[in-house]
């Protein structure tokens, strides 16, 4: 509880250093270039066997894409992780091409090459690798995998899209499928709806499973909960509780 505790009035300090930015929608044009994630994770055993989990984000904007550096540490298995990303989206016209790199404590890494194309109607291919060091999966979909996206855009804010997450190298058998709904609500907010369906072998068995994740956006906080049953294609389901805020 005392780091739950310390995590979140880092959250809070980073809420009131940013209290001189405007949130978007504001008459100034100031932009919200950092974002600081607090996520909390439950496992189904509980408590004695893997204990929860927590995962720190601080990701930063520019015109150099996206840089964030996150830590994560499940104290009761001693587990820890830290790693290192950069992401960006290169407009080329016609088509956007979207790379992204990760590096993970222990000399894992791993990438991607996205390639997107379409304004209102839209579809997507991306391709990923890893280095198949031993390295925690928080992103929680298979990291050597193809993906296939798409769907329509009625605004910036409001979107109904589909991607399909295969893994094309050690377990071909696991994808997951996401269906996500965004809509714009009063007062600035927006809200997320993340709809996943997930097949393949778990313990050496068939298994298919639904999750949710709705996420909640104000202009500077947001809030996101999530259930993951077979997190990763393992034995365990997870709950996550994740908050947020930009400045």
């Amino acid at each position: 509880m005392k780091r739950l505790a310390l995590l979140m009035l880092l959250l809070c300090a980073a809420q009131t250093a940013g209290a001189q930015d405007s949130p978007p929608g504001n008459d100034t044009d100031t932009p919200l270039r950092y974002k600081l994630t607090v996520g909390y994770y439950q496992f189904s055993q509980g408590l004695s066997d893997n204990g929860p989990a927590m995962d720190v984000n601080l990701r930063q904007t520019s015109s150099t894409g996206n840089v964030w550096l996150a830590h994560y540490d499940s104290w009761a298995q001693g587990v820890t992780q830290t790693r290192l990303g950069w992401d960006r989206t290169l407009d080329q016209g016609t088509v956007r091409l979207i790379p992204s790199l990760q590096l993970a404590s222990g000399g894992a890494w791993n990438g991607s090459l996205g390639v997107e194309t379409g304004q209102t109607w839209f579809a997507g291919l991306a391709f990923g690798r890893t280095n198949l060091r031993d390295a925690l999966s928080l992103n929680f979909d298979p990291n050597d995998m193809v993906t296939v996206s798409g769907g329509l855009r009625w605004s910036e804010l409001e979107a109904l899209s589909f991607q399909l997450v295969r893994d094309n190298r050690l377990h071909p058998d696991q994808q997951h499928l996401h269906l996500i709904y965004r809509t714009p609500l009063p007062d600035a907010r927006r809200l997320t709806v993340d709809v996943l369906f997930k097949r393949g072998l778990v313990d050496d068995e068939p298994t298919e499973r639904t999750g949710l994740t709705v996420t909640h956006d104000w202009p500077r906080w947001f809030i996101r909960a999530a259930w993951d049953p077979k997190t990763n294609f393992t034995s365990q389901d997870m709950m996550r509780l994740v908050v947020g805020t930009r400045f």
